[in-house]
């Protein structure tokens, strides 16, 4: 993302935010007692990440382009899901990303990704001048898993309004794609692989359910 003014980190910052490189197997034990919402819905909070991978080093991952859009190192991360999280489970009037966020890791843990690609965490990242997003590669409202393993720190571009920032983007797919879902258009497990492969590949599809009046 080279067009981001966001300096390197300092040696000093990599020496805290460089991550202890460990094997992470495809299913995590570290999933976070279940809050009475998680109960309700049957919601376990594990992670399966969608093939082996270990915690990468600082500096070690780079991201690609692809129809104009960063999308992830496949490497940093692959990806993954919470198996206990269904179609039913999206359907449900209950429902809300928050019986599922930040229940694996802290936002404060997933901070770590932003070493993975050699990025300082922005300051005054939030509001309009939000330039980053640790964002969970499948969202979490396609039941995506909330492990390091899906989260990767998406940013950019600067010379923009905040509503056309990669991360913005990558929301009309998120609603496009768990909308698909919850009608029964689209298997669960095909959206999750195939947002984690290439987001934007259903950029097209997106624009037009947003522009139809989808939730964008």
């Amino acid at each position: 993302m080279a067009e981001l003014p966001i300096p390197g980190m300092s040696q000093r910052d990599r020496a805290v935010e460089r991550p202890r490189r460990r094997e992470y197997s495809d299913r995590s034990a570290r999933a976070r007692p279940r809050d009475e919402s998680r109960a309700g819905l049957g919601v376990t909070c594990s992670s399966e990440y969608f093939r082996q991978w270990q915690a990468p080093g600082s500096d070690s991952c780079t991201p690609s382009m692809r129809h104009g859009y960063p999308i992830p190192d496949p490497r940093c991360p692959p990806g993954g899901s919470d198996r206990s999280v269904t179609p039913n489970t999206l359907r449900d009037p209950q429902w809300r990303t928050r019986c599922i966020r930040n229940c694996e890791t802290s936002e404060q843990e997933k901070h770590v990704a932003y070493s993975w690609y050699g990025i300082q965490k922005p300051r005054g990242n939030s509001g309009g001048n939000q330039i980053c997003e640790l964002d969970h590669l499948v969202p979490l409202e396609l039941g995506g898993a909330d492990g390091m393993g899906n989260i990767w720190p998406e940013c950019g571009p600067n010379a923009t309004l905040l509503k056309d920032r990669y991360f913005k983007i990558k929301d009309r797919v998120e609603n496009y794609l768990a909308n698909e879902v919850r009608a029964g258009r689209l298997p669960l497990s095909s959206a999750q692989h195939g947002i984690a492969a290439d987001w934007t590949q259903y950029l097209s599809e997106a624009n037009r359910y947003c522009d139809s009046g989808g939730r964008c």
